[in-house]
């Protein structure tokens, strides 16, 4: 069997159908792409033959690349694996071109047949080149579907051409959405963007209908045709110079130089766009290449696409428990974040029933749901229909006895073991006996509140992460009793709503928080030794962190950080380390200067809650240095303050699998993605690197960077993480 399929139907039509064997969404392998050739050769040398179609035997069309070919081609390069890389992506190069040739004459331009592309669902990455390459693109008019280059997403960025062809077809400035931000679009913003010519309830028939009606002409792209000039201008025209001086300053400025992929898809745009096309292939290749011999690349590919999908196709769930779906669902707590979880859990179709301390509270919490999808409205991504329909699923009440006949319980209420015990006893009393009672603490211990249950194999921590609706990560915590059923249907319940899982064991603010706080920490500690919050927000910015720890204090509350700093000495005592980080916190606690909600906190802000700048007065309590550090060494203290945490829960048993380190902390806080995440980190700067410089950043700064037990073993015997720890199946990704 194979994952091409090739018929001539009675119109002399060749239909080549991309179904790949045993996988339910198509993905490109080396073996198939040559088949692809074999083909297009075929069709092209059978004289009854009229022109080809290529479409899909799935529901959609194709997903892009199987990464792992990457994987395996370094390997099988040995020495050499750039040149092994640059021949492979050039080899790929020569297919597409001799589809987009098509049989013509090299100087005349004639002599070809059409080949046209049926679009019938989503499209991505190298289904979206191997779609350019083509003549004529035709898609399906389902909203639901996406097309696009998604690439940059995961740290590499379209070589397969996509990157010259799409640049040369609409201009580098149009093509920016596209490629650099790896945006998927609609059919119908497709057309708009010209990465399809036609929207068409049946594509596979409109695209039959092209070939058979094409002329010559028609054959011919842009850039074969004789006077061919650059949409927007050259890079030495004058109109073209400005666009390229704008997007360098737009890339910089979006990545602040982190992310090597964005730099080199520009650089293959800039330099393919002053010579022939086929010229430009090769340069696309070359910094193609070179962006997949940056271990960046690897690290962003392995997190964000393999790893980040096998967690939510259920790495980590219990072997031999049947499905686990919801059905209906009990929140309890309508503040933000239970209102976020009532919505996102009707959004996946489930019955929910949200609980609050009188009905006014409780038609607040539901109104978040309402307001979300006028919203959706407003911008054309929802109908009243649709927005009626999802409300009807939630039943606002602070009647306990509507809990009845839920199957998953998630308790967001207050912040207090008193009250959340109190909530769980009441609740038990009333829920069926096989309903797995979750609660959505960010910082109590799942092992403690599961004390107040008469089922504790049933009780399990469900950790979202603010504001619900926007936030990829989903922490699961499993209590000392939890049961694997509780685990299994906490996984199959975000699976549901569309959201990666992790799964880890309960103790002090579980993995994502114990490695957020030491962050916010060490940019506070900073300014109490003089350092400009200035200079330590934008170090962590140019680390490729969406935020510095000082702006993110602002915006998740100062107040929120006096109060965990309080429970947490209360809870270790004597054993609590104290932190001038905590001095500060509490200085602008008593200020009354508590974040982002106050419109007063390290920044100053506006009457409309803007951020107009950092906030001087802090300097009146903490002086400036006279001397400024270095941003390197800035950098550092903020990277090793959180991944020395990681490589701790690891090494604790907190972290049960080395995937979910990584993929949780970029999808949690935003994690370096560059990097990969903090495990992926450490193995790119060598863990006998790493030994080194916590011994430094100990003696210079203290022993919160005394270096792990397990970091020093393997720097000493000079191991990796991923080789050490990643499963078996993951460990050439």
């Amino acid at each position: 069997m194979t994952d091409f399929k090739y018929h001539v139907d009675a119109d002399g039509i060749a239909i080549i159908t991309w179904d790949a064997v045993d996988k339910s969404m198509n993905v490109l392998t080396r073996e198939a792409f040559g088949l692809v050739e074999d083909y297009i050769d075929r069709a092209l040398g059978d004289d009854a033959v009229k022109g080809v179609v290529i479409t899909s035997g799935k529901k959609d069309f194709a997903g892009g690349m199987d990464l792992n070919v990457l994987a395996s081609i370094r390997e099988e390069s040995g020495e050499t694996p750039a040149q092994g890389l640059f021949d492979f992506t050039m080899e790929g190069h020569r297919i597409l071109r001799k589809l987009e040739r098509a049989g013509m004459e090299p100087k005349t331009n004639k002599g070809g047949k059409p080949i046209a592309c049926a679009i019938n669902g989503t499209c991505a990455g190298i289904g979206t080149e191997i779609a350019l390459a083509c003549h004529y693109r035709t898609m399906t008019d389902n909203p639901k579907a996406k097309v696009g280059l998604p690439e940059i997403m995961i740290g590499i960025f379209p070589g397969g051409g996509g990157t010259t062809r799409y640049s040369r077809m609409v201009g580098a400035v149009n093509a920016a959405p596209v490629l650099l931000e790896g945006k998927m679009l609609d059919p119908k913003k497709a057309k708009a963007a010209s990465l399809v010519d036609e929207v068409a309830a049946d594509p596979l028939d409109a695209a039959r209908q092209w070939v058979l009606t094409a002329k010559p002409a028609d054959l011919v792209k842009p850039w074969d045709a004789k006077g061919y000039k650059m949409p927007g201008g050259a890079p030495y025209h004058p109109a073209g110079f400005m666009n390229y001086v704008g997007a360098s300053a737009m890339v910089h400025g979006k990545t602040q130089g982190a992310f090597p992929a964005a730099k080199a898809l520009l650089s293959a745009v800039y330099e393919g766009a002053m010579v022939d096309f086929d010229t430009a292939l090769r340069i696309e290749a070359r910094w193609f290449t070179h962006v997949l011999m940056n271990p960046s690349s690897s690290a962003m590919i392995r997190s964000l696409f393999l790893n980040k999908q096998a967690l939510e196709k259920g790495a980590v769930r219990p072997k031999g428990i049947e499905d686990q779906s919801v059905k209906k669902i009990g929140v309890l707590g309508a503040g933000m974040m239970g209102a976020g979880i009532a919505l996102v859990s009707a959004q996946a179709g489930m019955e929910v029933v949200l609980i609050d301390r009188d009905q006014e509270a409780a038609d607040k919490g539901k109104s978040y749901a309402a307001n979300y999808m006028d919203q959706g409205i407003k911008r054309g991504k929802a109908t009243e229909d649709k927005k009626t329909a999802l409300l009807a699923q939630i039943t606002a009440t602070p009647d306990l006895d509507h809990l009845k006949g839920c199957d998953l319980i998630i308790e967001a209420v207050f912040e207090d073991p008193g009250v959340k015990a109190e909530m769980t006893k009441k609740v038990e009393a009333i829920i069926p006996e096989e309903c797995v009672f979750a609660s959505n603490t960010s910082t109590l211990p799942i092992t403690s509140l599961a004390e107040a249950s008469v089922r504790p194999e049933q009780f399990i921590g469900i950790h979202f992460f603010s504001p619900v609706e926007k936030m990829f990560l989903v922490e699961i915590i499993k209590g000392e009793k939890t049961g694997d059923r509780a685990v299994a249907k906490a996984l199959d319940y975000v699976r549901q709503i569309r959201k990666t899982p992790i799964v880890v064991n309960d103790a002090r603010f579980f993995y994502c928080n114990r490695c957020i706080i030491p962050y916010l920490n060490e940019g506070l500690r900073m300014i109490t030794e003089g350092v400009s919050p200035v200079l330590i927000d934008n170090a962590a910015r140019q680390l490729g962190f969406p935020v510095g720890p000082v702006q993110l204090t602002d915006e998740t509350s100062v107040d929120l950080g006096a109060k965990i700093a309080r429970a947490t000495k209360a809870a270790m005592g004597d054993a609590y380390p104290e932190s001038p980080a905590d001095d500060l916190i509490f200085w602008m606690e008593d200020q009354g200067r508590l974040g982002r909600k106050s419109k007063a906190g390290f920044f100053d802000y506006d009457d409309k809650g803007k951020r107009v700048g950092y906030w001087t007065g802090v300097q009146e309590k903490y002086p400036l240095a006279a001397a400024q550090p270095d941003l390197i060494e800035v950098q550092e203290r903020l990277m090793f303050s959180q991944v020395l945490e990681a490589v701790r829960a690891l090494e604790e048993g907190v972290l049960m699998d080395i995937r979910e380190g990584d993929v949780g902390a970029i999808l949690a806080w935003g994690f370096a993605p560059w990097s990969g995440g903090p495990l992926s980190w450490l193995d790119i700067i060598g863990t006998p690197y790493a030994a080194e410089r916590c011994d430094q950043l100990q003696e210079a700064y203290g022993d919160r960077f005394a270096c792990p037990p397990l970091l020093r073993e393997m720097a000493e015997k000079g191991q990796t993480f991923y080789g050490r720890f990643a499963p078996a199946e993951e460990a050439a990704a």
